[in-house]
């Protein structure tokens, strides 16, 4: 039985050391997977909701490795909380790019989509687009 003492002076079993490393690793992947405020990570109920209660909707297909979702996320994440789209109730859902079943749900084939609907009708849908404008269009169309 080691014992050793990392800075701090705090003393840990070395057969403890794997544990440790684990629960940290593990609680990263859990808080690295939701997506931030005020994106909302997609479910099948609270998508059919937001639809049933006719509200304008946002569907960003984000895969963590894609260059153009990371530069589409802070644009996205921005419009979701500007004023005018908050006041009206829109929610922004956010799709794992690896969710097969909800990319064939939607009809949606590659990464980088987002898909505005206002309740069940489809308004806009636009992939691999960064600019800003484009974008706050395709929010605009789903109000």
């Amino acid at each position: 039985m080691v014992r050793w003492a990392p800075c701090g002076g705090v003393t840990l079993r070395a057969s403890a050391l794997p544990i440790v490393v684990v629960l940290i690793l593990a609680s990263m992947a859990v808080t690295a997977a939701a997506p931030p405020a005020p994106l909302v990570e997609y479910s099948k109920p609270a998508f059919t909701a937001a639809q049933a209660e006719n509200r304008p909707i946002v569907v960003f297909v984000h895969a963590s490795w894609c260059v153009t979702c990371r530069r589409q996320q802070p644009i996205v994440q921005q419009l979701a909380a500007d004023g005018a789209f908050k006041d009206k109730s829109l929610v922004v859902f956010v799709v794992d790019y690896a969710d097969k079943a909800t990319l064939k749900e939607l009809s949606v084939t590659d990464r980088s989509t987002l898909v505005a609907f206002h309740g069940r009708a489809e308004r806009s849908r636009s992939s691999f687009v960064t600019d800003p404008g484009e974008l706050r269009a395709l929010f605009q169309s789903a109000l």
